[in-house]
């Protein structure tokens, strides 16, 4: 009996590898529910604005995410989804000191933080009835260290920082509905 007079079993065998392989990176039921902390963020993440102009809703936040120093990558002005990234250094000084002290100490090579990516995305939704726009804002923060290994990965969650955006988001509408 050879194995090529099956070609099912083949088959079968191959995509049986193939899909066991997959089912590690399947998220765990508990990553999805919800629970107080996932309505604190969106509450902390969320504001509406008394317009009904959501073309200017999103240049608005193109130039705000723009001048905060995000560029642009994704923009879809129809669906109201935008995506901007910066990249910044992620070297600190405490944790370069560490690794030096490591190497002079043990002989080993310690990898410290090297860069980073920041990611805001924001979401606009129309409310029809109220002639309202809301508008969620999230940011995003990934570091690489020097041997190119994500070390962190993490969603920011100052609420500092959404105020801010939200006050200067205010301030462009305002700039914007009487084009100043």
């Amino acid at each position: 009996m050879t194995i090529f007079k099956y070609p099912y079993l083949i088959w079968f065998l191959v995509t049986g590898l193939v899909f066991s392989g997959c089912a590690g990176g399947i998220i765990p039921p508990e990553a999805l529910q919800w629970n107080q902390e996932t309505l604190k963020d969106r509450q902390l993440q969320t504001r509406k604005f008394d317009t009904s102009d959501e073309e200017k809703m999103m240049s608005a936040c193109a130039a705000l995410l723009q001048d905060l120093g995000f560029i642009l990558e994704e923009s879809e002005t129809k669906l109201g989804v935008m995506l901007g990234t910066k990249d910044r250094s992620a070297e600190d000084a405490g944790q370069i000191a560490g690794a030096v002290i490591l190497a002079l100490l043990l002989g080993v090579y310690v990898p410290t933080d090297d860069k980073q990516k920041f990611r805001a995305s924001v979401v606009t939704r129309s409310l029809k009835e109220s002639n309202e726009i809301t508008v969620r804002v999230t940011f995003q923060r990934v570091v690489w260290n020097t041997q190119g290994r994500v070390t962190t990965s993490e969603a920011l969650t100052d609420p500092k920082m959404y105020t801010e955006f939200f006050t200067k988001l205010s301030k462009a509408i305002f700039l914007e509905a009487h084009e100043i």
